[in-house]
């Protein structure tokens, strides 16, 4: 099983949790209607599509509802905590949440009482706090920006605000510099996906993965483009592919969709989601 967990910006929406459906147009998960904009909304609808497409159960999502205060963020972590050990999925991918680095060790640490300690994915604040409590290395799988990689190199940050003037480049040029430190100071997780103008796999500190083609700078000034591919990556992995492997297909998928949907900046995250079935069904 594929767990999701992440915060959507609705007030007072509590807990939304059960099965995520896509039909093309609207994310459901229960019986709730959750608007497929960007972020957290985005990945699981993209983790449907693949799901779908390797006939295998759509992913079960935990949604918090939280607009900046906090409070859902913290009823998520706490929901976590209690309730892991018996849901105990095969896969853990974590999105949006407040980074709370006490809250984020706690999660990690009742994992071990799973049935069997799950794939642990992170992307966005969920990397954050993952990587500022010191427990990158217990993660398989994080999924950054370039942006993000700064911050993961950066030994004193604690959050991307707060990368050290040096590093904030966002040169992919430096891309191995960045990737050297992560690693040196055990900031990076397992395999790291990093999303960008070229996208990189890296696993064990090393380059083992490049991709440009198609080239699509566009899809930069899409909101949820990288959220996507998080989304993928969780659901090839539940289908049994390797992590390298769902990486792989992951990228070529979410650059081929945007090209297939001739995308522009204006073009909406929804938009390349219903191009992701064309792409799998030709490949």
């Amino acid at each position: 099983m594929l767990l999701i967990c992440g915060t959507i910006p609705q007030a007072d929406a509590g807990l939304v949790m059960g099965e995520a459906r896509f039909n093309g147009s609207k994310l459901h998960v229960g019986n709730t209607e959750i608007p497929c904009t960007q972020g957290t909304a985005a990945l699981v609808s993209a983790a449907c599509i693949v799901a779908s497409h390797c006939r295998i159960n759509a992913p079960q999502v935990i949604f918090a509802g939280d607009t900046g205060s906090g409070q859902g963020s913290r009823l998520l972590y706490d929901y976590l905590m209690k309730n892991l050990p018996q849901l105990s999925p095969d896969i853990l991918l974590l999105h949006y949440i407040l980074p709370v680095m006490g809250l984020m060790k706690k999660v990690s640490k009742v994992t071990e009482k799973c049935s069997k300690k799950p794939v642990m994915i992170a992307d966005a604040s969920s990397m954050y706090a993952a990587k500022a409590a010191g427990l990158a290395g217990q993660f398989d799988i994080f999924t950054p920006d370039l942006s993000e990689m700064e911050f993961l190199a950066d030994a004193e940050a604690i959050h991307p605000a707060y990368i050290s003037h040096h590093l904030f480049r966002a040169e992919i040029a430096h891309i191995d510099e960045l990737i050297e430190a992560a690693y040196r100071q055990k900031s990076m997780a397992k395999t790291v996906v990093v999303k960008g103008a070229i996208d990189h796999i890296v696993q064990d500190g090393k380059i083992t993965f490049t991709l440009d083609r198609p080239d699509l700078p566009q899809l930069e000034a899409i909101g949820g483009t990288g959220d996507t591919i998080s989304g993928m990556v969780g659901a090839f992995i539940d289908a049994g592919f390797s992590h390298y492997d769902a990486a792989i297909k992951a990228l070529k998928a979410n650059r081929e969709a945007g090209q297939y949907a001739q995308a522009t900046p204006a073009t909406k995250i929804s938009q390349i989601i219903t191009a992701i079935p064309k792409i799998l069904n030709h490949n």
